[in-house]
């Protein structure tokens, strides 16, 4: 009888191949041609990209040295090693694998020469920049009062990020920047880096895609050698690191950009959506492969966000969902507070309250707009005592624009505050260098006395240079003034006159770069913060004291950033703060870039939310106390957009009781829900009544909203406290408070006496 014949044994699945879902495994294994993986959040698209490029290896498709793998940040790019060097089982050195910019300085060492430079060439960081430039300014006679070089700086560095040579940019381009001579003092700097031979980062990837365009058999060489391209966070790339992909793409076209068009939030640093939303265009034929499937968020907060993000119109277009739909979560809550103080008191409880249930702080993140709402958070945490991170920043108090206006609010305060006044005798500039700092000192030393009284005897002399003598006496004389002004009126409105008057909020709105706008909300909240203190001392004492909370190494911290930091992040429990219009969206990014910048905003709130693994807050206040004084405030339209079969609005009735009207969760949402805001304070006002219900605190003035106050009534006011009306115009009230003098009120934020306890 003959044998059985035996079948061979299967090859054993590859590491790298197991445990994929259908979608994963066509990203990795679609190898020819252009790829394009929209990743949605949670979808794995990390393991997608390395794992794919662990593939091209093993089918022998290509050796390491024909590989290009691009990735935005230096972490992207050792997390990447680490995965494929681990996959593979040995370490991954001198691949072509890392940012857009330490791939094209490889390149440009290559081909230096035919670039102008030399192959030792430096690469200047920022400092060296503005040096350069200064120099540069000097030589042509520019006031760099009225242009500043970072102002100048920064135009180079848009133009260099839409790949623009200084003979490309066109009259258009240039404005009225330095006066209409930006694009002759571009081509002197550029010129002078040469002469240097130096790059600064814009010139790493200009000079690749001139020698690319210039000379054709430059850019073979870079074709031939990379048989395969792969791009992570294609859609963070700006024109400059697009036109360098597609150039050497061209070769084999075998390019695998992986991205998320709805998580591309980076427009204001020059990122263009559109590079992913054309791709097919780039490259027709090529294939889409959607990651839909989430590892990482409950049903509830995904479809939240694919309901709140299918609003935008710029999106290709895609469906987040899980396998976990027997456990959805709870909904996405939204919670409405009186003001950004009770949300802050709001935020901290829950968290208490979490932390009872031994829920780690560490999977705790607070999420907010702009750096500035980090303050009242950080107070209030620092109150209750709950140990905190702030990611991407310093904390509110440490940051360089707080301690500068914060140290000429301590000279105020004390005049022989040596520390402060070096900080800031030369800031903003002032002409006054070391050497004059040197004789301030030595007079200080000799006369017994602070530095600030020296500085007021030395300008009496002719010791000084006498540009020197005349901006020292001028910083003394403000400093007189400021001081006599002290007791005459509000702490508050003193902090913005000496800003004001020193020049130092000029100084920053001056500054053209990506983080003077954050700097000027900083300031204005600083002003907002010292309105809760009766005096200035009591507040830089409070200051003091929040300084003195060290934050611990090692501790089970939670997390404050701001939502643009939070972007590649995870955690069980995320609280997104202040989702009011104005705030969230950004009236700033709406009133720069229109709709373009409203789905930006949107796409910002959509991170925010897939950011949570767990459980979403979203909260928002009825008022935010802005530059000092109150203003109402609606809920954002994000708010409006959530799917509200995904979300749960929470009621405070059992805060106010009867005062509230009974109103239990959810009672008006309908209402609110289904007529969508319409533009204009028509929308705002009728929006911010729908709304009162869910807000704390409101419901006491919604109960007199139709009341007409006359003079001679009582009123309370929450900032100026209690107070008799003067006089009465439509809702315009002139109030005498008690203890704040004479105020203008509207009618809206006042309750009479009687409903004040």
């Amino acid at each position: 009888m003959s044998e059985a014949v035996q079948e061979p044994a299967a090859a054993p699945e590859p590491s790298h191949l197991k445990g994929l879902n259908p979608e994963q495994r066509q990203a990795i294994e679609s190898l020819d041609g252009p790829v394009l993986v929209l990743a949605g959040a949670g979808t794995g698209k990390t393991r997608v990209l390395t794992s794919r490029l662990v593939q091209l290896l093993w089918t022998r498709k290509a050796r390491p040295f024909e590989l290009l793998a691009v990735t935005f940040t230096n972490k992207a790019a050792r997390e990447m090693k680490d995965r494929v060097g681990g996959l593979l089982g040995r370490p991954v050195e001198g691949w072509w694998l890392g940012t857009f910019h330490s791939l094209a300085a490889r390149i440009l060492r290559e081909q230096a020469e035919q670039a102008g430079l030399k192959p030792n060439f430096t690469i200047l960081d920022t400092d060296d920049q503005l040096r350069l430039l200064k120099q540069i300014l000097e030589a042509e006679g520019f006031d760099d009062k009225k242009w500043p070089a970072r102002v100048i700086l920064s135009a180079f560095e848009r133009w260099k990020d839409r790949g623009l040579t200084p003979d490309k940019v066109s009259a258009g381009e240039a404005g009225d920047v330095a006066g209409g001579r930006a694009v002759e003092l571009y081509r002197a700097y550029q010129a002078r880096l040469l002469a240097l031979n130096a790059c600064d980062f814009g010139n790493l990837l200009l000079h690749n895609l001139t020698l690319f365009q210039a000379d054709p058999e430059v850019l073979k060489v870079y074709q031939d050698r990379f048989r395969f391209l792969l791009v992570d966070e294609y859609q963070d790339s700006n024109v400059a690191q697009y036109l360098w992909l597609r150039l050497l793409a061209q070769g084999h076209s075998n390019i695998c950009c992986v991205g998320d068009d709805d998580q591309s939030i980076y427009g204001w640093r020059g990122a263009e959506v559109g590079n992913i939303l054309r791709f097919e265009k780039d490259f027709p034929g090529a294939t889409v492969i959607r990651l839909e499937r989430n590892y990482r968020s409950t049903p509830n907060i995904l479809a939240a966000a694919s309901g709140l993000i299918a609003h935008n119109e710029g999106r290709l277009g895609k469906t987040l969902w899980t396998e976990a739909e027997a456990d959805p979560g709870p909904p996405v809550r939204i919670r409405g507070l009186w003001d950004g103080e009770a949300e802050a008191r709001f935020v901290g409880e829950e968290i208490e309250a979490l932390q009872r249930k031994r829920h780690c702080l560490s999977e705790i993140a607070v999420l907010v707009r702009t750096g500035a709402q980090t303050r009242e958070f950080e107070e209030r945490f620092i109150t209750l005592g709950l140990p905190y991170r702030v990611v991407g920043g310093p904390r509110f108090y440490e940051r360089r624009e707080i301690r500068d206006a914060l140290a000429y609010l301590r000279i105020l305060a004390s005049p022989s505050d040596d520390l402060a006044f070096e900080r800031i005798v030369n800031v903003p500039k002032r002409g006054i260098g070391d050497a004059t700092l040197r004789l301030i000192h030595a007079a200080s030393r000799a006369g017994d006395k602070p530095l600030l009284a020296a500085a007021a005897d030395l300008v009496q002399t002719d010791e000084l240079r006498p540009a020197a003598r005349r901006s020292l006496g001028d910083l003394i004389t403000g400093f007189v003034r400021w001081r006599q002004l002290t007791d005459q009126i509000p702490h508050t409105e003193l902090a913005e006159i000496v800003l004001d008057e020193s020049g130092y909020t000029a100084m920053w709105q001056a500054d053209l770069s990506a983080d003077a706008p954050g700097r000027l909300e900083n300031l204005k909240e600083l002003v907002s913060a010292m309105a809760e203190f009766e005096s200035l001392a009591g507040f830089l004492e409070h200051v003091s004291l929040v300084m003195e909370t060290i934050q611990g190494e090692g501790q089970d911290l939670v997390t404050v950033m701001t939502l643009h930091s939070a972007k590649g992040l995870e955690f069980d429990t995320v609280f997104l703060a202040g989702w009011e219009e104005g705030l969230f969206p950004n009236q700033r990014a709406l009133d720069e870039t229109g709709l373009k910048g409203l789905e930006e905003e949107r796409r910002l709130a959509y991170v925010g939310l897939t950011r949570a693994r767990r459980q979403a807050i979203v909260s928002f206040a009825a008022n935010r106390r802005l530059h000092g004084s109150w203003a109402a405030a609606i809920p954002s339209r994000f708010v409006d957009e959530l799917p509200r079969d995904h979300v749960e609005v929470e009621s405070d009735a059992g805060l106010y009781g009867a005062t509230a009207g009974g109103f239990g969760p959810r009672v008006g949402f309908d209402d609110w829900q289904t007529n969508r805001w319409s533009p204009g304070l028509e929308r705002a006002q009728r929006n911010r009544d729908r709304a009162a219900p869910f807000i704390e605190g409101t419901a006491r003035v919604t109960e007199d909203s139709g009341r007409s106050f006359a003079p001679r009534d009582r009123i309370f006011h929450r900032k100026y406290g209690y107070g008799t009306i003067t006089a009465v115009d439509g809702d315009r009230l002139t109030v005498d408070f008690d203890k704040a003098g004479t105020k203008h009120a509207f009618a809206g934020f006042v309750v009479p006496e009687h409903l004040a306890g």
